[in-house]
């Protein structure tokens, strides 16, 4: 952020209002628990900003929550909707909590007290919730539900990731994935490089890693090389991905597939590959390791894979990176879509959602690198130079800087 404000000049007032959340709100939530014991969950939410639109972000739930956390990824989805071009500023919440033990009663209890403690701050013009780490369409649904009852109305826009049948839409389940190599294609364009030859490494296999996987051998991409939890698996012909995932969601694990050769996460991101898409943890590739990276462009699924030091080390490198806050914009452009359809009750089919989709993202692509042509800057930077001049014009218009 500091390194576009200097290279577009931002107007100090903006980048002060800009640097900090416009509202946080701490909850505390009693649970009771399957043996009769009442338990406090403490939650957060906070809402960066809404200059553009309503405040959009997930709610995550897991031990490591913190409010610096939820501060900083609210920052994030501001800047990824801005950069997408969606009438949104970011909102980010989560509750601290270890869901892998807790009943689904316990979680549908904790859920629901969470909802009644924000419903104040939230609604389908206020802020938009959507699922994020260890929540789910279930969890989406409870989460309506409550919120429904409270505002005594069916209320199924004030939140998005919903499953089908209740107001969820088409191709969101995808959506992310199909976003990330849509990214990864308009980098080739530019780069002058042949999709049918390129060679892909996707480290991550949930959701967003196992369907960039998938959405990359689709459109004729070689997927050579691909890491779950457990480790990476490496094949130099590359993965028949249909079977891969057939593999993956009977045994819980990519080791041991077929024809492939067991590889270590730090060996996946070494690979001398075309593309290397890091869709697991934030964090990932650091000044330790930056070096060791060979692949000629990096499109990042996951939020905050690099750090600055090892943008140094790609930039001195010539490696080029897309980065989060573009190439990632695709769940929540899709839940963007999913919210107009609950808006209007009609809804689109899977086809239209791809293509429009497609079209929002390769505009923020060409957008983000003209900036990035024009002030001589990386695609990081140039992304956000795109975010801050979105929400700097609004703000002087409107008066409040």
């Amino acid at each position: 952020m500091e390194a576009a404000e200097k290279a577009m000049k931002l107007d100090k007032g903006a980048a002060a209002i800009i640097a900090e959340p416009e509202r946080i709100l701490e909850v505390h939530i009693p649970v009771r628990m399957d043996d009769g014991s009442v338990k406090v969950f403490t939650g957060y939410r906070a809402q960066h900003s809404t200059v553009l639109g309503p405040a959009k972000g997930g709610v995550r739930y897991h031990p490591s929550v913190n409010l610096d956390e939820v501060k900083t990824l609210s920052f994030w989805m501001t800047c990824k909707c801005a950069v997408a071009g969606l009438p949104y500023g970011g909102g980010k919440g989560g509750i601290i909590c270890d869901p892998s033990k807790m009943s689904k009663g316990e979680l549908e209890r904790m859920t629901r007290g969470y909802i009644d403690k924000i419903a104040p701050c939230i609604g389908e013009k206020l802020d938009i919730p959507a699922p994020d780490m260890n929540t789910n369409g279930q969890v989406m649904a409870w989460m309506m539900d409550e919120y429904s009852k409270i505002k005594s109305q069916y209320e199924p826009g004030f939140i998005t990731g919903k499953p089908l049948g209740m107001g969820g839409s088409e191709g969101r389940t995808a959506a992310t994935g199909v976003g990330i190599v849509v990214a990864a294609l308009e980098a080739m364009k530019v780069k002058k490089v042949d999709p049918k030859k390129a060679t892909i490494a996707v480290q991550g296999y949930g959701n967003v890693g196992s369907w960039t996987a998938k959405v990359f051998a689709q459109k004729g991409c070689k997927v050579v090389a691909v890491s779950d939890i457990n480790g990476g698996i490496y094949n130099a012909k590359g993965f028949d991905m249909k079977k891969l995932d057939a593999y993956y969601n009977k045994n819980k694990t990519l080791k041991g597939f077929p024809g492939s050769k067991n590889i270590s996460n730090a060996e996946l991101l070494a690979l001398p590959v075309t593309v290397l898409a890091p869709c697991a943890m934030e964090l990932q590739l650091v000044k330790e390791n930056a070096d060791k990276v060979r692949a000629k462009m990096i499109v990042e699924g996951a939020n905050g894979p690099t750090t600055p030091d090892a943008d140094k080390v790609f930039d001195k490198k010539g490696i080029f990176v897309v980065p989060d806050i573009l190439a990632n914009g695709g769940g929540v452009t899709v839940s963007y879509f999913e919210w107009v359809q609950n808006l209007y009750r009609f809804f689109w089919d899977e086809k239209r959602i791809v293509e429009r989709q497609t079209e929002m993202m390769q505009k923020a692509f060409k957008k983000v690198y003209e900036t990035s042509k024009e002030y001589k800057v990386s695609m990081r930077v140039a992304a956000y130079i795109v975010a801050l001049n979105a929400m700097a014009m609004p703000m002087k218009m409107r008066g409040i800087c």
